[in-house]
């Protein structure tokens, strides 16, 4: 069965979750966050992801904008930069984050192709919104679907499900797409179509099931896509 629809994960695979400690720490290079940017990045985006799992276990839900506030904090405390202010502007710039330079490149590659696209992601729609928006790149896009809609954070697969309620497409013609191991893994497991985008090198996660293929980025995914 052909692909039909490529379902890409967001934050992470799209959207470069360093980029707002990045942006600000090179801001500010002589300062402490200047210093101290790439462990606040990489410690917010930890707890990011371990709150929604605990909170996907323990069925407490918090949306995730309210996740990565949770995150924020406690990224800020372990770095001793506990300042409302940076807060905020760390925030503001989350809301925004930096596609990955191939991005634009890659949709605009599976729109000639004639291939729908979508995004699947833990974002609530107000984040998905303004970051879609903000990147200049929701044309591309025929759906963005939001955990919110059922309530729980990936790998659950009532996540999954939303794909099929709203391209109405068996498993085998959809082809997902994510940066994050355990998540390309949950896609794998449910019966997609996947392509693991590694962008850290990084061992492969040994749960659920392992992705088809793997690239170090988005580039040629396009072609790939068409080749199945």
């Amino acid at each position: 069965m052909p692909v039909q629809v490529c379902v890409f994960d967001a934050y992470g695979t799209l959207f470069d979750v360093d980029g707002a400690a990045r942006i600000a720490g090179e801001a500010d290079p002589s300062g402490r966050l200047g210093e101290v940017w790439p462990r606040l990045a990489a410690d917010w985006r930890r707890k990011q992801l371990d709150y929604t799992w605990l909170r996907a276990a323990a069925g407490q839900h918090a949306d995730f904008w309210q996740v990565t506030q949770d995150a924020l904090d406690w990224a800020l405390e372990a770095a001793g930069l506990q300042d409302d202010e940076l807060r905020a502007q760390l925030l503001a710039l989350y809301e925004e984050l930096p596609t990955y330079p191939e991005v634009r490149t890659e949709l605009q590659a599976l729109e000639s192709a004639g291939l729908a696209c979508a995004i699947l992601s833990n974002g609530t729609p107000h984040m998905l919104q303004r970051a879609v928006a903000a990147a200049g790149i929701a044309e591309y896009f025929d759906a963005v679907l939001s955990v919110e809609a059922v309530g729980v954070f990936k790998p659950a697969r009532a996540v999954y499900d939303l794909v099929g309620a709203r391209f109405d497409l068996p498993h085998g013609e959809v082809l997902f797409i994510s940066a994050n191991g355990w998540d390309i893994c949950a896609g794998a497991a449910y019966g997609f179509r996947t392509l693991w985008v590694n962008r850290q090198g990084a061992p492969q996660d040994r749960v659920f099931q392992p992705p088809e293929a793997t690239r170090p980025d988005l580039t040629g995914l396009a072609a790939h896509a068409r080749r199945l």
